[in-house]
């Protein structure tokens, strides 16, 4: 296997590891996103929490890989979109981790709470409160602002250079600002993020991203459009 086809069955896997990482790990957090009053009686559902917070750092791994194993790709038509790339996965990704810490924090007060002798459970209430708010906006601000402009970037680029079929690029050249806005109006109240439009805004990248990973791992990318590429963009 070439180096290229390597480079594209790698960026394929993460995209799809990322994807099931990330669903799959938000289902794990239910017993606290779903129940309020987690903090004053849900210690023993810790272990789904931790497996939870596993699955969203497996997810947050695999977002920063994607820009690592594309960055050479990138960088021979434009360094400059390969660097902005990197740096919007790299916020993705620091925000997912932002969100996993406040749940973990969750988990910690109730365990706290299990501890101690006939506590008030009021302000245990309102910390978890504040904690499960601070995961709501990293939900926000990671899969949706800082995801829409990495994916027009590589959108952009993937029709530009033609490496992949351009309906697939024109998914991402869509997709992103639509996610991006959808973040903004959600951020103003204008609907929720979990709500009818917000999937409907968010599915055109979802559409992207597997689309973009199946084809990877398939066919990889096209072997004329790749030697097409500069050498390498000063």
């Amino acid at each position: 296997m070439s180096t290229h086809r390597r480079t594209a069955v790698a960026t394929g896997v993460l995209f799809i590891l990322a994807a099931v990482t990330s669903i799959v790990g938000l289902l794990q957090y239910a017993p606290i996103l779903d129940h309020p009053g987690y903090v004053v009686g849900g210690s023993a559902q810790a272990a789904r929490v931790a497996s939870g917070a596993l699955l969203e750092v497996t997810c947050a791994f695999s977002i920063i890989g994607t820009a690592i194993v594309m960055y050479p790709v990138v960088r021979r038509r434009s360094e400059v979109a390969a660097l902005g790339y990197v740096c919007f996965r790299l916020l993705e990704a620091a925000i997912i981790v932002v969100g996993i810490i406040s749940l973990l924090s969750v988990m910690t007060l109730s365990q706290e709470f299990a501890r101690a002798q006939s506590p008030d459970a009021a302000p245990y209430l309102a910390a978890s409160r504040l904690l499960v708010a601070q995961h709501d906006w990293t939900f926000l601000f990671g899969p949706n602002l800082a995801l829409g402009p990495s994916t027009l970037m590589m959108g952009w680029f993937l029709y530009r250079s033609r490496l992949v079929p351009r309906w697939i690029a024109a998914l991402g050249i869509v997709g992103g600002p639509l996610i991006l806005g959808s973040g903004v109006l959600v951020m103003f109240g204008a609907y929720e993020q979990i709500s009818v439009w917000g999937s409907v805004c968010a599915l055109p990248v979802f559409l992207y991203e597997m689309s973009l990973a199946v084809w990877l791992v398939a066919r990889g990318f096209h072997p004329a459009a790749l030697a097409a590429l500069p050498a390498r963009t000063a």
